[in-house]
Parts: C-alpha cells; sequence; structure tokens
C-alpha cells in the first residue's frame, strides 16, 4: 500500500493537475457533502469554501451542519456526508469498528500559550463555593452524549483530581447552555469562543482551563467513510489539501496576525456567515475572536492523544475492548504527532 504524509498528499493534487485530469475527475462528478458544527474550530472547512479552494481542487462541495458529534459519525457511515470536522466519540469509534468510517486528520488542538477550553461552573455552583475543578466531588456535569468529547473531558480531569462526577446527557449544546445557566447541572466544559461569553453574562463561572488536564488535547479530527479514505485517495488528497489551505488562512490571520487589525476583522466577516448568525456583527465579533484557537496545520494528527480517547472509551466500557488503533486511523495522509 502506498503511503502520504500532508506534503505528499499536496504532491499528489499537484500531480494530478499537471497529467491534465480535469478537475471534476478527481471526485468522479460526486457533490461532496461536508459535515461541521456552527463553531469557530471548523473555520478551515468556511474558508476554504468561502475561497474556493474546494472548487479549484475540483471539488463541487455543500456543507450540512449538525448540532453534535454523533450524528454526524452516523452520517458519515451512512454515506448522507463524506467529510467532516468533529470530536471522537464513542459512537465514532464504534462505526469505526464496523468497518464504516475512519480519523484521516487533526482538526483542532490544545496548544499551550494558547487559551483554549474551560471548564465552567453554574452561578449557584460558584456561589455555593465551586471555584476549581478539585471542588466539582459529587456534583453534575453535562454533556451530549455518553463517550462525547464533553464526557471524555469531564472524566479525565476528575479522574486526575481524585474526585467522582454525575454526568447528565442533554444531547445539543444548546440544551447544556440552557441547564447550566438554570442551574439545572453544575459544570461543563466547552470552547473558549462559547465559555467567555458565557461568562460575560455572569450566569455562568470559568474555573478552570481543560489544559491544564489534556495539555496536548486533540479536540477535533478530520474523518471521512472507510470507503473514501481506501478507495477515493485522489478525492481524499484534494478535499485535505484544500481544507489544508483554509487552516492556513485562518491560522495566519487569527493567530499569527500576518494580516493585522484588517486581516483578522476581514477573517471575522467571514467566519460571521457562519457563526453566531443570528447576532449582528458588531456582537458576534468577539464571540469569534474570543475562540481563536490554532488549527492543526496541514490536519497534522496527534495519535498519542487519539490512542488515550480511545484507551479512555475502552476502560469506560463504551467501546469494544479489541478496537485498535489501525481500526480507527487511516495515518496515510497528513503528518502525525506522538506515536
Amino acid at each position: 500500500m502506498t503511503h502520504f504524509n500532508r506534503r505528499q498528499a499536496l504532491a499528489t493534487m499537484g500531480a494530478a493537475t499537471a497529467v491534465g485530469l480535469a478537475a471534476p475527475a478527481i471526485a468522479q462528478g460526486r457533490k461532496l457533502v461536508l459535515g461541521a458544527l456552527r463553531f469557530t474550530s471548523h473555520s478551515g472547512t468556511f474558508i476554504a469554501f468561502e475561497r474556493n479552494y474546494f472548487a479549484d481542487a475540483g471539488l463541487d462541495v455543500e456543507i450540512r451542519f449538525f448540532d453534535a458529534a454523533q450524528p454526524m459519525a452516523v452520517a458519515i457511515a451512512s454515506g448522507d456526508v463524506d467529510y467532516a470536522v468533529t470530536a471522537i466519540s464513542g459512537g465514532l469509534v464504534s462505526l469505526a469498528d464496523k468497518g464504516a468510517i475512519k480519523v484521516i486528520g487533526g482538526a483542532l488542538s490544545e496548544e499551550p500559550g494558547i487559551d483554549g477550553q474551560k471548564f465552567l461552573v453554574s452561578d449557584a455552583a460558584f456561589q455555593a463555593g465551586i471555584t476549581a475543578p478539585a471542588m466539582l466531588d459529587g456534583k453534575s456535569y453535562g454533556m451530549t452524549t455518553a463517550g462525547s468529547s464533553f464526557h471524555y473531558m469531564g472524566s479525565k480531569m476528575a479522574q486526575a483530581e481524585g474526585i467522582g462526577l454525575t454526568f447528565k446527557p442533554l444531547q445539543k449544546v444548546g440544551a447544556i447552555i440552557g441547564a447550566l445557566k438554570s442551574g439545572q447541572i453544575d459544570a461543563w466544559s466547552i470552547v473558549p469562543h462559547i465559555a467567555k461569553p458565557l461568562a460575560g453574562s455572569g450566569a455562568v463561572h470559568i474555573i478552570g482551563d481543560v489544559s491544564t488536564y489534556l495539555p496536548d488535547y486533540q479536540v477535533t479530527t478530520v474523518f471521512t467513510s472507510a470507503s473514501n479514505a481506501a478507495d477515493e485517495r485522489n478525492m481524499t488528497a484534494a478535499y485535505l489539501a484544500a481544507y489544508s489551505k483554509g487552516v492556513a488562512d485562518y491560522n495566519a490571520a487569527m493567530i499569527d496576525k500576518a494580516g493585522g487589525d484588517a486581516g483578522v476583522d476581514e477573517m471575522v466577516d467571514l467566519i460571521h456567515k457562519y457563526v453566531y448568525t443570528d447576532r449582528p456583527r458588531d456582537k458576534a465579533a468577539p464571540s469569534i475572536i474570543n475562540g481563536t484557537m490554532r488549527l492543526n496545520e496541514g490536519a497534522a494528527l496527534n495519535v498519542a492523544s487519539v490512542r488515550d480517547q480511545l484507551e479512555w472509551f475502552q476502560s469506560e466500557g463504551l467501546v469494544d475492548a479489541s478496537i485498535t488503533m489501525d481500526t480507527l486511523v487511516d495515518a496515510s495522509y497528513v503528518d502525525t504527532i506522538g506515536s
């Protein structure tokens, strides 16, 4: 089998163009559906779409939005979605075990020196004296579903602190936010573009950083169907290369500030088409900027973090103990971190 790293995948795209392959032939005339959440961390997809990087790669794409990771994984497995970015969930791992999906890259990671995901508590919990994650023993913690990234983050923190949590599955992020603000649950963890505005409202308080417990956490990954990964290598390499151009633009503008304030403003305008669309631009901009975390250049994948997540799912009995990394991950497309 031929294995491609990130640079080779990009070269494959260029080679295909050089030998005269018609751009649509890369996708074999298919319209590709990309799964996403309306999070700033999905900006690589939005930028690549808006700046025609997918189109330039010969990919005819549309974006379909979801409310949680699990339905997106199911949509990939059923063929309703071709490529997506989301957190690894127990459901995603189980679908990989059935031969339906593969993780093919990394999207968002916790990185030292860059403000990341936060642990939050309700105002009622805060007023009762809970001001640090270690003080959450016996308290309720919101998650979408068992085996979600929220479940993983809360559990890893609880293990590190030697405390117990009661996890409450609430299916959707919006429902978790409502429960936290009203005091129906005590705690949660979420990306900064959601955490900081919630804390600013006074109904919720930030009490810690996820990176304290998971410093190199591969928060989200890029994944596709097992058939796309194995049988549509040109198309998959073309998708990853176009997506990676969007990621590079995002990091340059929002992290490295290569274009100064004007570059940030331009990027905020683009992202606002997809994130916080129910708010005027001036109200949405602070939240979009607050959500700035470096996306994985070239969709590089932290396999050490992915392995830790898989082992946690297995230790919790959420997925079969026999599942291996090779079952979950096709590491042939991108550079990898760790082992």
